[in-house]
């Protein structure tokens, strides 16, 4: 590990220009790529005090050996030369964004004398014309053959087409016209290039023009009473109609736009792009990236629009580019963008109307792609036994966590606490033991507490359930420390209710047995740091229970804290290890935060105007909002009730008979002081 002092550009030395900068390694290779406005000031932020950098870009500076850079005129020439180089160099600190899967196009050959329609993947190639990408090829297949008997463009191979010029017979698209034949002179190369480019300009959404003109030849036809013409030149516009009809309208204003969305955790990156052209989506790809440096929301947009317009000229970068973060420059990226298209280019957030529905649908397309990739990922059979193992390697576990549950405390500024468990078998989810708690043994917001209380209640019944079964081992003079008899020194805070309830009670089995809580995990997993931590750990000890490993997840730096220990113990980002305890703990913070959300809703739900027949959800708030609150609805008379606007008198008499029989016995009284406390329920009870 390398000192970055060692390496450090001394005083003066780095220009105050834009430039490119690399990183290298002792062996010279190129390991991180950036660009600056002022070089100066963006390379000497890496040469501050370890501790303040962020931890991935701390480890790429302790694994460099030097830095170099490369002043440019413009900041557009630093996002063109930053784009080359991130190419050429690969480096492995830089995002790099891949491809889910290889997505098929719809290509013309337009650099052939006779140009072919195909499909095809893979890397782009100079003179070919490209639509899609597409989710499927047997969807670009469908339209083309829509397509083909309005413009009978060639998509034989070159064998095929060759082996016909030869012996002066077409194929069979050739006698049944979804072919000009031009392998055997039906056609002039003049004519059929004419044909694939009125192909190519109907792709990229000039569709009406050819519709109108086959639909005004169909009626001239008709009227020449050339009745077979007609009826061609109606099956040839409706094939063109079936064609559009497969991507439907989704920007009224048909608009050429590039829609790009990301979904990200602390590791990963997913990014859907959404191609629009003439109004309609053409095309949809998807990328997944590790965050191997310290990027933003705004960072992963800068470099998927280089990735995805670095290789493009003209009509491939769209006139409208849509994106959820607008990159740190937005100016030298947007005008970057121009130069490529040879036009304006419009980079922007959409903030209202039919773009931001289209974008809400992008967006959930790449939350779906983000934890498509994580499943996938967590389903393989050996990632998940490194994983395991990594774990018990980290924490110096004596086997794999065969069975890792995961506790997370979730509320809302302190009102309806709750904790959930969840829990990992072999790597993998199992829902049917997820369990969900109330906190119970306290009011108000207290992370720790909660933790140390959650702890104690499952655990305490895994306890029961061991001495219910004979497999506790009685020691002379003990019982269980759950048990009626318990000794050994007392949880702090008040002691929560150990028999089942609502939300941990279990269902039997026949024979009465819990099919939950009787088996113990290999691992506890608290999200949190050190206090959590030593909350859990210290709920154990007071059970008696020294065989259970305990660590948390600190969400911040994705730190693994142990008890005991003042250090944290950082797994490296790549480990499949890490990514599993994240699983795990946003899986916990997943399941919490539903509970708490239902709960909350709840209660905010249930007022006593829920007992008043026949009184709707709209009368119930325009009541509150009249009076501001229940308790001053219940003050008001029958006759301030029925001013307010659709409330007749008998529904007014019912409103207060129900307030009245809810209204409380007594006002309450602060003890300390005597005073009494003014209650404002706002609209609940």
């Amino acid at each position: 590990m390398a000192d970055p002092s060692s390496y450090r550009p001394k005083p003066g030395q780095i220009p105050d220009s834009p430039g490119v900068y690399k990183f290298r390694d002792e062996h010279r290779r190129v390991i991180y790529v950036g660009k600056a406005k002022n070089l100066r000031q963006r390379v000497a932020n890496y040469f501050q005090d370890l501790a303040n950098l962020h931890p991935r870009t701390r480890t790429m500076v302790t694994t460099a050996a030097s830095v170099e850079w490369t002043v440019v005129s413009t900041e557009v020439e630093a996002l063109q030369l930053e784009y080359s180089w991130i190419k050429e160099f690969d480096p492995r600190f830089n995002v790099k964004y891949r491809d889910d899967k290889s997505y098929p196009y719809l290509a013309v050959t337009l650099n052939e004398e006779f140009p072919r329609v195909q499909v095809m993947r893979g890397a782009k190639k100079k003179g070919v014309r490209y639509f899609g990408p597409y989710g499927h090829a047997w969807a670009i297949r469908e339209t083309v053959d829509l397509m083909l008997r309005v413009f009978p463009v060639r998509t034989c191979s070159a064998g095929v087409f060759k082996n016909a010029a030869r012996t002066g017979r077409p194929c069979l698209l050739g006698y049944i016209g979804k072919c000009s034949a031009p392998c055997v002179g039906r056609v002039t190369p003049e004519e059929h290039r004419d044909l694939a480019e009125d192909f190519c300009d109907f792709m990229a959404g000039r569709t009406g023009t050819y519709i109108r003109r086959l639909e005004k030849d169909m009626m001239q036809a008709a009227e020449e009473m050339e009745y077979e013409r007609a009826a061609r030149l109606r099956d040839d516009a409706e094939a063109l109609k079936r064609a559009m009809e497969k991507s439907a309208v989704v920007l009224a204003d048909a608009t050429d736009a590039d829609l790009i969305a990301v979904a990200e955790d602390e590791l990963e990156a997913a990014l859907q792009i959404f191609h629009v052209r003439g109004g309609r989506v053409r095309g949809q790809r998807g990328w997944v990236t590790d965050k191997v440096e310290a990027v933003d929301t705004s960072g992963l947009v800068e470099h998927a629009l280089q990735q995805l317009y670095g290789e493009e000229r003209g009509d491939a970068v769209p006139k409208e580019v849509l994106v959820p973060a607008l990159p740190e420059d937005t100016e030298a990226v947007s005008q970057w963008l121009a130069e490529r298209r040879g036009s304006q280019v419009s980079l922007r957030i959409p903030q209202r109307g039919d773009k931001k529905d289209l974008m809400a649908t992008v967006q959930r397309n790449a939350q779906q792609a983000l934890g498509l990739h994580k499943t996938k990922r967590a389903s393989d059979l050996t990632t998940r036994s490194r994983a395991l193992e990594e774990i018990a390697e980290a924490l110096g576990l004596d086997t794999a966590p065969l069975r890792i549950e995961c506790y997370d405390i979730s509320h809302l500024q302190g009102d309806d606490v709750v904790a959930s468990m969840v829990v990992f078998e072999d790597g993998l989810a199992r829902k049917s033991e997820y369990r969900r708690f109330q906190i119970k043994g306290f009011e108000g917001q207290d992370d720790v507490r909660s933790m140390h209380e959650v702890i104690g209640r499952r655990f305490k019944r895994y306890l029961q359930e061991k001495e219910r079964t004979g497999e506790w081992e009685e020691q002379t003079g003990d019982t269980p420390a759950d048990g009626p008899a318990a000794t050994g020194p007392a949880p702090t805070g008040p002691v929560p209710a150990v028999g089942p309830t609502a939300e941990d009670a279990e269902p039997r089995e026949d024979d009465g047995r819990p099919k939950r809580f009787a088996y113990p995990p290999q691992l506890v997993v608290v999200d949190g740091g050190q206090p959590q931590v030593a909350a859990a750990r210290r709920a154990l000890d007071e059970l008696g229970i020294d065989d259970i490993a305990v660590c948390g997840l600190a969400k911040r730096l994705e730190e693994v804290w142990l008890p005991d220990d003042d250090d944290p113990v950082v797994l490296p980002r790549s480990s499949e290890g890490l990514y599993l305890l994240q699983r795990v703990r946003d899986e916990a913070h997943r399941f919490a935060i539903t509970y708490q959300r239902a709960k909350r809703a709840k209660r905010i739900r249930t007022s006593p105007l829920d007992d008043v027949s026949g009184l709707g959800e709209t009368r119930k708030q325009a009541l509150i909002k009249h009076f501001g609150s229940v308790k001053k609805l219940r003050q008001a008379t029958i006759d301030e009730i029925c001013e307010v606007p659709g409330i007749g008198r008998r529904t007014a008499e019912s409103v207060a008979a129900a307030l009245a029989s809810t209204a409380p016995a007594a006002p309450a009284v602060n003890t300390a002081t005597g005073e009494i406390i003014e209650e404002d329920d706002g609209g609940s009870s």
